[in-house]
């Protein structure tokens, strides 16, 4: 009886001060899984992150940091951990092959969220189409054509190719090129470009607009005009510039030459 006692006592003293270390590990651990579940929380709200997004992230944060304490307090107590090392592991690359396109979207609507190449009513073009950014999504982001359709992109074919963002300046180069004949003057016809870009009070001063001679074409010689303009305005000048160019050109006797071609026709004369 007193050999058990005295094991009895042995075991407790040796196992007891192993649960001891093992409860003070669990309750210690988990209080620092939530310090940094709450630290993440906030570094995340600076960056303006979607509140879906933070909540997620702090979520996977703190169960990843428990598995991390529950395998150390078993380890502390002299329970084998390998075998459940093994098994979350295993577990988690079925999930990951499972959910392999899901999981590309996913971290690819992560990085537009943090990063934001773009944003809710940027004209964007990117995954093979262009429009206005309606919503951006975890997975998706949807887009509206000008012609007002409803295009919805995987996040993954976004990030995959290149973004042109067409809205993240808030001025835009409008490029037009003019040919006129070769009979022409071309200070006149400068002096007539001038006037238009000089009237168009949308046209901005600075940076400062330029036109100059492109090229000698085959047809015409091509005058080449850049005028800077804020971004709602792009089309608006780009149309009615083109437009009032054609009508100025006609009044002042400017001729816009089209490719001609010269048809010879020989006759050959049988005896």
């Amino acid at each position: 009886m007193e050999n058990i006692v005295e094991r009895l006592q042995e075991w407790v003293t040796f196992y007891g001060l192993k649960i001891l270390v093992a409860i003070a590990i669990f309750f210690i651990g988990r209080w620092v899984a939530g310090a940094v579940r709450g630290i993440v929380k906030k570094l995340l709200a600076k960056k303006k992150v979607d509140g879906t997004i933070i909540s997620f992230i702090a979520s996977i944060t703190y169960i990843a940091l428990i598995t991390f304490v529950i395998i150390a307090s078993m380890a502390q107590l002299g329970i084998q951990t390998t075998s459940f090392i093994a098994v979350i592991g295993a577990a988690g690359l079925a999930i990951g092959l499972a959910l392999q396109g899901s999981l590309a979207n996913f971290s690819s609507g992560f990085l537009l969220i943090v990063f934001r190449p773009f944003k809710e009513g940027d004209y964007i073009e990117g995954g093979g189409t262009s429009g206005i950014v309606e919503d951006i999504q975890i997975f998706t982001t949807t887009l509206v054509t000008p012609d007002n359709k409803k295009v919805i992109i995987p996040n993954a074919k976004l990030t995959g190719d290149n973004i042109i963002n067409y809205s993240a300046k808030g001025t835009r180069r409008v490029e037009l090129v003019v040919g006129v004949s070769y009979s022409d003057d071309l200070d006149k016809v400068r002096k007539v470009l001038q006037g238009i870009v000089e009237n168009d009070e949308r046209v901005l001063k600075d940076p400062p607009s330029m036109i100059a001679v492109k090229e000698l074409a085959d047809s015409s010689v091509n005058f080449i005009v850049r005028v800077w303009v804020k971004t709602e305005n792009y089309w608006d000048v780009f149309f009615e510039t083109t437009e009032t160019v054609k009508k100025r050109f006609d009044k002042e006797g400017i001729s816009i030459p089209f490719p001609q071609s010269d048809v010879h026709i020989h006759e050959q004369k049988t005896q």
